[in-house]
């Protein structure tokens, strides 16, 4: 495990769930049951500069869907 205070030199890969949440993760390691790879991978400022590009409504699929579901309904 890195410490905070140390290099970080690891090759890490951007993650999304279901949900769209997003997330990085070691990429010589497999991805956690439920998240998928993106296709970008980098250094770790990269891919979390990426995250902050691509993720900009935080709310949850499932959240957006019903908020939209009741918006039409009104």
């Amino acid at each position: 495990m890195h410490q905070a205070d140390e290099a970080d030199d690891r090759t890490y890969v951007v993650v999304v769930n279901d949900e769209e949440q997003y997330s990085i993760w070691p990429a010589d390691q497999d991805v956690p049951v439920g998240w998928r790879r993106t296709g970008t991978r980098g250094a770790k400022a990269a891919c979390l500069h990426h995250i902050d590009q691509v993720w900009t409504d935080m709310r949850p699929l499932s959240l957006r869907q019903w908020m939209r579901e009741q918006a039409a309904a009104e």
